[in-house]
């Protein structure tokens, strides 16, 4: 089945086409500055390579849409005959708060309720919608699916995802841990399953660590707990979000510095973390420079003094250091609540790039009998395959996992469009 995978943004729409069958992206790009009737743009790329850019006024999704299936149909440049060839659409949600437990089929009643958890994601929801909105004006007739980002954390038990407040507020407000990045998770946690033998209970930490990073906790294929909590902001330290913090910290900054609701907010997601703490980047590439005394002169905040350097390179390690720790500590944890442990997976753009972050993470670990080959990992980064980093005495396997978030979601919507035909 050909299946457009899609993810849209407020001004923004990512797209890949995928077939089923043969597990072939046919074609993938992203639409951006949607609105901006001046200055929209498309970067569309084939499978073999051939790459197109242009600018075209895009004033809504729907626009965006009709230029996406052009460029996919487009004689010379397209991988497919006409807009007939493309079965089904499945779209990413980043939220689907309490209500959904598993991808479903669109129907007026799903994109209410997507709507409804709008107030979990204001950034994110209402962006799907108008995704969603834009593939049924073109696309009236192909069956649409939607696949939530928090539905594989579902499963946590309620000592898992209640917070210790009134209960009143908890039940009625919806208040809880939800989890992120679930179809990354879920994508990565199967694989290793897989690479396990099928073990039966088996106990699996996976770390999605990115620009926003999360770690989950899955026996036996079922999430028992996740770091992201009611929003992506809980957890690990990540590229400019804080992680967790004490909630007392909050008022005491904002009372100290006069900040508001909505500027504390700014500052939390966008201002702290490797860019807080570093005072340099939010990049985990110059961070890992920076340790090393290699500095981006392109950054505004570049240190032009010896002095400046310096401050700058400790700081760097300091920031480095926190989140591994972190990671650490959220892999001792996940094993005691799972009763042992069998596997570590590392994915997206630092789990699987970094190897700095997964040598100060599984170094010291022989605790638990974790041993990774040091010389494999350091040069394991940009590659597509599956690589074991633990060495044969390791107790506890170590795999670097490149994620494949678009290809879970066209696997949902195969299955639930033939589910449903």
């Amino acid at each position: 089945m050909k299946v457009l995978v899609v993810n849209a943004g407020s001004s923004s729409l990512k797209y890949q086409l995928m077939d089923t069958a043969t597990e072939e992206v046919l074609a993938k790009g992203i639409c951006e500055r949607i609105g901006d009737v001046q200055g929209s743009l498309i970067d569309h790329k084939k499978a073999d390579g051939t790459k197109i850019k242009k600018q075209i006024p895009m004033k809504d999704h729907a626009v965006a849409t009709e230029i996406v299936v052009s460029m996919l149909t487009d004689k010379e440049n397209g991988c497919i005959s006409n807009m007939n060839e493309i079965e089904a659409v499945g779209h990413r949600v980043v939220h689907g708060g309490p209500y959904f437990f598993e991808s479903v089929i669109v129907t007026p009643e799903v994109v209410d309720t997507i709507d409804i958890c709008s107030e979990f994601a204001p950034l994110h929801n209402p962006a799907h919608i108008m995704g969603i909105k834009g593939c049924q004006k073109v696309m009236p007739d192909v069956p649409q699916v939607v696949v939530f980002d928090t539905a594989f954390h579902q499963t946590m038990e309620p000592k898992a995802y209640t917070y210790p407040l009134p209960i009143k507020m908890v039940e009625e407000d919806h208040i809880r841990r939800y989890g992120m990045h679930g179809t990354s998770h879920r994508f990565v946690a199967t694989e290793a399953i897989k690479l396990l033998g099928d073990k039966k209970d088996s106990k699996i930490v996976t770390c999605h660590i990115g620009n926003g990073s999360s770690i989950s906790a899955v026996r036996d294929g079922k999430v028992v707990d996740t770091s992201m909590g009611f929003t992506p902001l809980d957890g690990v330290e990540m590229g400019t979000r804080c992680g967790s913090i004490d909630p007392a910290i909050v008022p005491y900054i904002m009372k100290k510095y006069g900040i508001g609701v909505d500027e504390i907010s700014d500052f939390l997601n966008k201002k702290c973390g490797f860019l807080g703490v570093s005072d340099y980047s939010s990049d985990s590439r110059d961070i890992e420079a920076a340790i090393l005394g290699k500095f981006n002169e392109e950054n505004p905040k570049c240190p032009k003094t010896d002095e400046e350097k310096a401050i700058v390179k400790k700081h760097a390690q300091l920031a480095a250091d926190i989140l591994a720790f972190q990671v650490k500590k959220y892999i001792g944890s996940y094993a005691a609540i799972m009763n042992g442990l069998d596997a570590i997976v590392f994915t997206a753009g630092m789990g699987e790039n970094n190897p700095e972050l997964r040598e100060r993470v599984c170094r010291d670990m022989d605790y638990m009998g974790i041993d990774i080959d040091m010389e494999l990992n350091a040069k394991t980064l940009r590659q597509p395959n599956i690589v074991e980093l633990s060495t044969p005495k390791s107790k506890v396997k170590v795999y670097v996992l490149p994620t494949n978030e678009e290809f879970m979601i066209a696997r949902d919507t195969e299955a639930i469009v033939l589910k449903n035909k």
